[in-house]
């Protein structure tokens, strides 16, 4: 969907925020709280989630109206949430290198972001991603995963979860639970 698109749809969405990812928030609660990287937010469900959990949150979306609804939410709520409008696509945000304990990006496909993401995380991170899977009719967008792909992005690492299957809301997924190795494989 182009970037004007998703601002068209952020402006007419009903002021309220859907739940959290269920699986964000099973990965998120077994761990110690630090600090999470959400990417293609939106309007920051998972995000503000984190923080009201005691997270430390910087979130990246490319549009002004979710990222605008994302602070409003989190003022709400007394959260504070490092909040950025940027194109990820066009390379305007940039993930510090082993920084970040959580990354998540949901429901945004972008092959490209999943090594600039592993890198962004500490040894012993976990990054939690949801793809749409191709389906009857949309076999060859670029935006969804054939079978198989996700977990390919993440060879080497611990796999926590892994998943390929129905989700009521938006139809096929992949969705993964990964963890950086704690040493790098040359050690």
């Amino acid at each position: 969907m182009a970037l004007d698109s998703w601002e068209e749809k952020y402006r007419e969405r009903v002021a309220g925020l859907r739940p959290p990812d269920p699986l964000l928030v099973e990965t998120a609660s077994a761990v110690t709280p630090g600090r999470a990287l959400d990417l293609a937010c939106g309007t920051g469900r998972n995000a503000l989630w984190l923080a009201q959990h005691g997270w430390k949150v910087a979130a990246v979306d490319g549009s002004a109206s979710a990222i605008e609804t994302l602070r409003a939410h989190a003022f709400a709520h007394n959260v504070c949430i490092d909040a950025h409008v940027a194109d990820l696509e066009q390379g305007e945000y940039s993930v510090e290198p082993t920084h970040w304990d959580l990354i998540a990006i949901c429901y945004y496909l972008q092959r490209d972001l999943f090594e600039t993401a592993k890198q962004g995380l500490t040894p012993g991170g976990i990054l939690v991603a949801i793809a749409l899977m191709a389906e009857p009719g949309k076999e060859h967008s670029p935006f969804r995963v054939q079978p198989g792909e996700l977990r390919g992005f993440f060879e080497d690492w611990e796999i926590q979860h892994y998943r390929e299957g129905a989700d009521a809301t938006h139809g096929a997924v992949a969705e993964i639970v990964a963890r950086r190795p704690l040493t790098s494989l040359t050690d």
